[in-house]
Formats: C-alpha cells, structure tokens, sequence
C-alpha cells in the first residue's frame, strides 16, 4: 500500500514506484509486487468498480491511502483467486485502521463487502 500510495502522489510507474522504494532500504516481496503491477495494470477497472460502490463519493476524492487500499482490496477481490474475500477484506480494513483516516475502516469495510456481495 505504501508503494501505491507514493506512486499515486508522486505519478510514478509501477516500477520507479518499486525502484524508489527499494532505493529506500525496503524489501520488496513477490506478492508486493504482483499487487503493485497489477493494480497499475488494472487501475481504470478497479477504479470504476470502486466508484461504482462508493455512496456519494468518486474515487478522485477520497484521501490517497483510502483510495490505494480499496484498489489493492478490490484487486484481490478480483484477481488473487488463491486469497478468500473475507481475507481480502480484512486486510484492506487493518490497512485502513493503521494508515487511514478515522472512518477509513468504516468506508473500506463498506465498499470492499459491496463489492465482494455484487460479484
């Protein structure tokens, strides 16, 4: 999430994105990384889907890590076949609880249980 949510601010490639992170002292799995690339690969798709279970709300306004969390939920949900929905979910929410806004695990609960239930 946090690879997501710098290269959202800063409007880099999934692998500067990667490249800047590691440059960083982090370590990078494979599975961070089949996220970052395919929430990049399948970002308007995702986007659209969350937008579509938002109430009110589009995915341009909400706060960067909100945002970044419901696109790697929704991702999960929809293209980590070997990962359950209710996995994916919580992971988004402990996201939400430690790097989001005070109702972010509210609104990632919400739209991500939206999503899973519309499937």
């Amino acid at each position: 999430m946090v690879v997501l949510y710098q290269q959202d601010l800063l409007g880099l490639s999934a692998d500067a994105a990667l490249e800047r992170a590691v440059a960083g002292g982090s370590q990078i799995s494979a599975y961070t990384r089949r996220l970052v690339h395919g929430v990049e690969e399948h970002r308007q798709e995702l986007d659209g889907w969350v937008d579509a279970n938002l109430k009110g709300w589009s995915v341009e306004r909400l706060g960067a890590v909100e945002r970044n969390i419901l696109r790697v939920g929704a991702f999960e949900l929809r293209h980590v076949e070997e990962l359950g929905e209710a996995v994916a979910i919580n992971e988004a929410v402990e996201l939400a609880k430690r790097f989001g806004s005070f109702e972010a695990a509210g609104l990632v609960n919400g739209v991500l249980g939206a999503m899973a239930e519309g499937e």
